[in-house]
């Protein structure tokens, strides 16, 4: 039986899995669950056709790592099928660790554990069950495998993860901003003593690549209506946590249960593989099917935010460089208190105030480096003449303030 496939994507057009282990790994109930699993959270509140999920992205990545590879391979550096297919693989199984809406309740529902480490624990928990088949990626995705681009291809802040999701995320949030030539990027890809490098003339694609970042984490995954749809989905699961914990009885999945009861860690993770199968059974429908009877709930302060969420009356939030001193707060807890009638703790549910950052790219964490034609290397920020590049380096911090907007 052929199972090479070809899928047919709306970003790339046609992509083929090129090993047949693929296919078995896609099949998974695991990867399945991805497409259950949204790309950018509620982002859809504000950009109507950010629906994509994981799923998406995760064969995007594949697909963009097919290229890469047979790049490389051209330009006479020697990658195995070992090491080709093991590549694919660990690019393929990179996000199957995210929770319901990614990074939305990524420290919500868990404690001090990443979807990284969560993703390390699933393709351990394959490769068991498989006689040993991600060897090699499991290897390559923990940077343990000899040759060290491999896992730059996987991670790092040219890798075949940003180039997809910065595509696909532009396509489907329409934010055109965001829109990067991930095939001439990729053409001018080399390796250099074991590092993954860019030729010289691919330098504008690169200045083109960080400027896009930058510009998709201020108009899409920073964007001050998605910051405050997603902390009121936080401060609902923080509800409903306090409130089970409490021997409060919630309608929920019987996965979704065992998280708002339990505080899970890491700990917990390496110690009970049942604690990992039952987060393999959560994905974004727990979440909303337990959010529309929540709606009904005779505790105020869950109902009240699962309404105003679900009808997309959102909380009206203020964002600036400089932090909210605690009176600021405190007033908006206080007219939140007069307004329901609530506690100052329960008050506290409806005034949000936190911080976000944005670094599009740093001079100190796996840099890119330029190759230019005399064999030097320079890391992009130094040798563009982009003015604007290296400022692009230094992280920019805003804080903000979310409450209802009846409170004045």
């Amino acid at each position: 039986m052929n199972r090479r496939k070809i899928l047919n994507d709306p970003v790339y057009g046609f992509i083929t899995l090129r090993y047949d282990f693929m296919l078995d790994l896609i099949d998974h109930p695991y990867f399945q669950r991805l497409r259950r699993i949204s790309q950018l959270g509620l982002s859809h509140l504000v950009y109507p056709g950010a629906t994509h999920n994981r799923f998406h992205h995760a064969i995007g990545a594949m697909h963009l790592m097919q290229n890469a590879i047979e790049e490389i391979r051209l330009k006479g550096h020697e990658i195995t099928e070992e090491e080709a297919k093991g590549a694919c693989m660990a690019i393929l199984l990179h996000d199957i660790g995210h929770g319901p809406f990614s990074h939305a309740l990524e420290h919500t529902l868990v404690k001090g554990v990443s979807h990284e480490d969560i993703s390390v624990f699933i393709m351990n928990e394959l490769n068991e069950t498989t006689g040993g088949m991600l060897d090699t990626a499991i290897e390559i995705f923990n940077d343990h495998y000899p040759k060290h681009f491999l896992h730059q291809l996987v991670s790092s802040q040219l890798d075949m993860d940003r180039l997809d999701y910065l595509q696909r995320d532009s396509f489907y949030s329409g934010v055109t901003e965001g829109k990067v030539g991930s095939e001439r990027i990729i053409k001018m890809l080399n390796v250099v003593d074991d590092q993954l490098v860019v030729e010289e003339k691919g330098i504008y694609s690169i200045e083109k690549f960080i400027v896009a970042r930058r510009l998709m984490y201020w108009q899409v995954y920073l964007h001050k209506t998605v910051l405050s749809a997603e902390f009121m989905l936080v401060n609902i699961l923080k509800r409903a946590k306090h409130l089970s914990q409490q021997g409060v009885e919630l309608f929920g999945s019987p996965a979704l249960q065992l998280f708002l009861k339990n505080d899970f860690t890491r700990e917990d993770f390496v110690a009970n593989p049942e604690v990992l199968a039952t987060f393999c059974r959560l994905d974004d429908y727990d979440i909303l099917g337990a959010i529309k009877v929540w709606q009904d709930h005779d505790d105020l302060v869950l109902a009240e935010l699962c309404q105003r969420l679900s009808r997309r009356d959102l909380f009206k939030i203020d964002l600036r460089k400089d932090s909210f001193v605690p009176a600021e707060i405190e007033t908006k807890r206080t007219a939140v208190q007069q307004l329901f009638n609530l506690s100052e703790e329960d008050a506290a549910s409806f005034v949000i105030s936190d911080k976000i950052h944005n670094r599009a790219y740093s001079k100190s964490v796996s840099a890119i480096m330029i190759h230019f034609k005399d064999g030097s290397l320079k890391d992009v920020a130094t040798a563009s003449d982009h003015l604007n590049l290296d400022a692009l380096s230094n992280e920019v911090e805003k804080h903000f303030l979310c409450y209802p907007k009846e409170v004045r």
